[in-house]
């Protein structure tokens, strides 16, 4: 673990995809264990895509009271669970499983007509659900976080530090199909927030993603800008771009 003397920021660098995955659910578990012997529970909102395959396995084999756990996603694609492309598949295959299978799971798609009436009736169901504990974010190549693609309309309202804090509707030519996601202002205040990436094209995107003379920043940066704690970055070599 270094601190690379930004105080929005503290890296943690692992040998490979595979120390990198047991880093980060040792550090997830243990924010979680402080949840649940502070307020009874705890809620862990993570991300989907093939990164966090190796950590939903190392994590769905820490042995505490999930329970007491809520899951729910950062974001997600306007597809049907039964889809390939569902990032609430994904979790319910690679983290519900082994201990974590005890956890409550909260999906953010809706059987709906379109995305803006599912993300209505997504934040109806899901109520009050932040603050998040633990927050753990992917990024893409272009700098995108959750659905913040650059190309997203209404971009700004997104990364609103200030803004709405409900399930909102997310339109990218960038993104393929509509999509679902928590705006920033809903996953800033998690008391601990993870971007989790992998190898050294997604390092070079994020540190020149941060760079104070980047003149039109990508949307993760608004996440480093707005945390209400320091982002903790998990990278290792290799792995999935």
């Amino acid at each position: 673990m270094a601190k690379d003397g930004h105080t929005d920021r503290v890296w943690h660098e692992c040998a490979d995809p595979d120390a990198l995955a047991q880093a980060l659910a040792r550090a997830v578990a243990s924010a979680l264990r402080d949840a649940i012997a502070e307020r009874g529970k705890a809620t862990l909102a993570v991300s989907g895509g093939a990164t966090p395959v190796r950590f939903f396995r190392a994590l769905s084999g820490e042995v505490f009271d999930w329970r007491k756990v809520t899951v729910t996603l950062v974001d997600e694609r306007f597809v049907p669970p039964s889809s390939d492309r569902s990032n609430a598949r994904a979790v319910t295959l690679g983290l519900l499983q082994n201990e974590a299978a005890q956890a409550h799971f909260e999906g953010l798609y809706e059987d709906c007509a379109d995305a803006g009436t599912a993300a209505k009736a997504a934040s109806g169901r899901l109520g009050r659900l932040p603050p998040f504990d633990v927050a753990v974010f992917g990024m893409g190549l272009d700098g995108h976080v959750a659905s913040f693609f650059p190309d997203a309309f209404d971009l700004d309202t997104l990364v609103d530090p200030a803004g709405r804090q409900d399930i909102a509707a997310v339109h990218a030519m960038s993104a393929g199909e509509a999509r679902l996601t928590w705006p920033l202002a809903a996953l800033i205040t998690a008391g601990l927030i993870v971007l989790h990436i992998e190898g050294q094209a997604k390092k070079d995107s994020l540190i020149e993603a941060l760079a104070p003379a980047n003149p039109a920043p990508p949307p993760v940066r608004a996440l480093f800008e707005h945390a209400q704690t320091p982002v903790h970055i998990y990278w290792a070599p290799g792995g999935k771009a």
